[in-house]
């Protein structure tokens, strides 16, 4: 393997696809009641993987002096000179092109709807520096994936992906409040804004727990209103004891666990729920 290569999927790191790639899925096999045509889920795959990895590159490329900046964030590819600037901005053009090129095989209201989704996707990146919501438009975009495969198994629109894709909103929301709680001295010093730099750790960490909660509530309600059977259930009490135990990891305001609290803990989260949830759809 490459050097490039490997430098390119530490870049967008790949291994994050686990968060919204389940959720994709979900409003595929929802949308299709079941197994969608293969044609279209490799389509709905190739359109997470791109337009993921095109805002994962721009994000790289539009914060490189801010990670240069942070001595968290300074050995990431470019501020460490392993990726030139120009590399991620060609890598961003071309995934996002292949994203809208998947898009408009897959429909003629998905290729209308692409740009959109892409400006959400690209627009993420700029929103620290001007609002403390930046942790939910992060949620939108990822919460645009059930909603974006439905669409393209259905090419219409629906109640049901809105309201998973309000949870996955909620869920991204609250899990990256935690994450951005060790970087609260640095965003103060450089002015960027956060919820941790709104409201503290300590109110950060709360409100959290609150949208956690929300995002429990809503999946229950989606679960019933789809009469879903018990193996959804049996994945919901995973999901809520994951959820609880990453919110016990950094109970107390101590940030040492955080990466357990969010790679692991959600993803195991975004797994669980995204396989108990197609096989009730397929047993169902």
């Amino acid at each position: 393997m490459s050097g490039a290569f490997v430098e390119t999927m530490k870049m967008i790191k790949i291994e994050h696809s686990v968060f919204a790639l389940p959720f994709a899925l979900v409003g595929a096999f929802l949308a299709a009641d079941g197994l969608p045509e293969t044609r279209v889920l490799v389509l709905v795959l190739v359109a997470m993987v791109c337009a993921r990895s095109a805002a994962m590159a721009f994000n790289r490329l539009i914060d490189a002096d801010i990670d240069a900046a942070n001595p968290r964030t300074a050995v990431r590819s470019i501020p460490a000179g392993r990726l030139t600037r120009g590399y991620a901005a060609g890598f961003t053009v071309i995934t996002s092109l292949l994203f809208i090129g998947s898009a408009w095989l897959l429909n003629p209201l998905a290729f209308k709807l692409s740009p959109f989704v892409l400006a959400v996707l690209l627009g993420y990146s700029l929103t620290k520096r001007f609002t403390s919501l930046c942790h939910f438009v992060l949620g939108l975009a990822l919460g645009l994936a059930p909603l974006g495969a439905w669409i393209a198994v259905t090419g219409s629109f629906s109640f049901i992906p809105v309201v998973l894709g309000v949870a996955v909103l909620l869920w991204t929301a609250g899990f990256d409040i935690i994450y951005a709680c060790q970087d609260i001295g640095f965003d103060k010093e450089k002015r960027l804004h956060s919820v941790p730099t709104l409201l503290g750790i300590r109110g950060s960490l709360w409100l959290s727990r609150l949208l956690h909660v929300i995002v429990l509530g809503i999946l229950s309600f989606l679960g019933l209103h789809l009469g879903l059977n018990w193996i959804y259930w049996a994945g919901m009490v995973l999901v809520a004891g994951c959820l609880g135990y990453e919110h016990s990891l950094v109970w107390d305001g101590s940030l040492d666990k955080v990466d357990m609290a969010f790679f692991t803990m959600n993803g195991i989260v975004s797994l669980a729920y995204g396989l108990t949830t197609i096989i009730s759809i397929l047993t169902g």
